[in-house]
């Protein structure tokens, strides 16, 4: 299995099977179908409230340890299986393009701690160029 990370607004049909990793749902149109809904990495209500990056940082780490490696590989894993892809593209709203401090997301937290206990890379895919006209 395949994971990457993106946002809501930027992700394409034909990167992977969409999947939601939030506590809401988006309020927009998607133009996409969501592949599911991975439960075991969305964080809290509390946690989102939280501003602070150290806090939330540690309060999420805290909250993927208690889920384990094997319950999210394996909640992953079926969501892959229904949508038939390998490709996992997990979505949030945050813009990491922003400027420090506030260039930090639940979805780069788990890619990260994803790495540290899988040695999978879990890259966030790129924002794809416009179409050129002529």
């Amino acid at each position: 299995m395949l994971l990457f990370t993106s946002r809501y607004q930027r992700f394409r049909i034909g990167q992977g099977a969409p999947v939601r990793t939030t506590v809401a749902g988006a309020r927009f149109p998607l133009g996409y179908e969501l592949a599911g809904h991975a439960q075991l990495i969305t964080p809290t209500w509390a946690l989102v409230k939280l501003d602070h990056e150290q806090a939330y940082r540690e309060l999420y780490r805290a909250r993927l340890d208690g889920a384990g490696v094997d319950a999210i590989a394996e909640e992953l894993g079926d969501i892959a299986h229904n949508a038939g892809t390998d490709r996992l593209v997990l979505l949030c709203f945050c813009d990491l393009s922003v400027p420090p401090p506030d260039a930090w997301c639940h979805r780069r937290m788990f890619a990260e701690w994803w790495q540290q206990c899988t040695g999978e890379d879990v890259p966030e895919l790129a924002e794809q160029p416009p179409a050129l006209l002529f």
